[in-house]
């Protein structure tokens, strides 16, 4: 995966840097694995609008991820990798032996004609999917899931990874993308390797117009608003508006949010860095 950069031939293209989709395959997707989505543009079931900035953008259909994979012990062949509107990752279609089809989230290095497989006996190889006890410590690891059968919930978005450090009892101690380290329990699943388009995180739009397509509206600062409308509006010529918060008063820098006796804090072992 490449990003590509632009001759500045319009004010556009100036800074527009962009990946080069080279490893992509495939240009439809499958459609036995594609839903519709509707877009709420913000709006709630009352038709107000609960959440501003949103709306618009191009009509996206969904992908059915296999985040679970449960097929253990049959193998399966990597058909394509495509494009996925709603991640930032690619997506890759399996095809398995017994003629089922699935996308899991193509992690970097896997390519067409590769064959993946998941459960115990699978080897800690990039794209397959094992519990826990069975991958070896030091291993990179994504898509884990943190109570067993739910599903993959983390470390899944493009170029994550997490490291599978050491393991503590009924517990795997994992370092995570943002430098957390927690304990995750060893029946839990993890495929192997990173997840792929690493160099999402280098794209520029170069244009308000490409934040429109993704489904972006004009986001105007407090600053700039009255105090009527936010705590930090008004005052005379540029005013620095204060102390930062939100639109309803909340601190929102610094000020701690998470639920002081939340539930997973026991699990937690080192915080994320600052």
């Amino acid at each position: 995966m490449a990003v590509r950069k632009f001759k500045p031939t319009t004010p556009g293209q100036r800074h527009k840097i962009i990946g080069t989709f080279e490893e992509i395959t495939a240009s439809v997707p499958e459609k036995s694995l594609v839903v519709g989505k509707k877009a709420s543009g913000g709006r709630n079931n009352q038709g107000r609008m609960t959440m501003r900035y949103l709306g618009g953008g191009h009509k996206r259909r969904y992908r059915l991820i296999d985040f679970k994979r449960t097929k253990d012990g049959i193998p399966a062949t990597v058909k394509s990798i495509e494009y996925d509107p709603n991640r930032s990752a690619r997506i890759a279609l399996l095809y398995y032996a017994d003629g089922a089809k699935t996308y899991i989230l193509a992690p970097q290095g896997l390519v067409v004609g590769q064959t993946v497989i998941s459960g115990d006996d699978a080897a800690p190889e990039v794209g397959n999917a094992l519990p826990l006890t069975k991958i070896p410590i030091g291993t990179v690891i994504h898509n884990i899931e943190l109570r067993p059968g739910q599903g993959a919930k983390m470390v899944r978005s493009a170029g994550g990874f997490a490291q599978l450090t050491s393991r503590e009892g009924d517990y795997a101690v994992i370092k995570m993308p943002s430098g957390e380290t927690r304990k995750i329990l060893l029946t839990c699943k993890a495929t192997i390797g990173s997840v792929g388009n690493s160099d999402h995180a280098l794209e520029k739009s170069g244009k308000a117009g490409r934040s429109r397509w993704l489904g972006r509206r004009p986001r105007n600062r407090g600053v700039v608003m009255n105090p009527v409308d936010h705590p930090m509006g008004g005052g005379e010529g540029r005013a620095s508006g204060g102390h930062p918060r939100s639109r309803k008063g909340l601190y929102s820098k610094g000020l701690k949010t998470r639920a002081p006796k939340k539930h997973s804090s026991k699990y937690i072992i080192e915080r994320r860095k600052k």
